[in-house]
């Protein structure tokens, strides 16, 4: 008895052809590029040529909340793609963005909650747990929406 691969893919150990990339998630991808190396270079010339005053301060967060999204793009679409059923379509590329705006504010909240210094582990993973419950709820009724159209 031999056994069929469920498709072509399979048998070559894709997942997800190239070819088959949705055209959202191509500009999605590009835009990420973009957001990481504007941010973290912007990052770079902020703390290597600036004061740390209260105008750097927010440029600061407004820089890290850029570098970490853009970092965070290709990665949190792997997941998406990995995590995704067959027989399911791939999320828009608007989820992905949103996904990793997420994982962007977990690292500015972090920032600003260590320049007090009350940071600490418990406090992280209530953020953390925090972000990851609103995108379960907003996951949760997209795809109730989209079942019913």
């Amino acid at each position: 008895m031999s056994e069929q691969p469920f498709d072509d893919h399979e048998a070559d150990g894709e997942f997800f052809p190239a070819d088959k990339i949705p055209p959202d998630h191509v500009g999605v991808l590009v835009t990420g590029v973009v957001f990481m190396a504007l941010g973290w270079f912007g990052l770079f010339q902020l703390v290597t040529t600036s004061l740390p005053r209260v105008g750097q301060r927010w440029v600061f967060f407004l820089l890290l909340q850029i570098a970490v999204t853009g970092t965070v793009i290709p990665f949190v679409r792997y997941l998406n793609v990995r995590f995704t059923p067959i027989s399911a379509e791939l999320p828009p590329g608007g989820v992905i963005v949103r996904q990793s705006i997420w994982i962007g504010l977990f690292f500015v909240t972090c920032s600003w909650l260590q320049i007090p210094r009350v940071l600490n582990l418990p406090i992280a993973f209530l953020v953390a747990l925090v972000f990851v419950v609103i995108e379960a709820f907003l996951r949760t009724r997209e795809i109730r929406s989209e079942r019913a159209e």
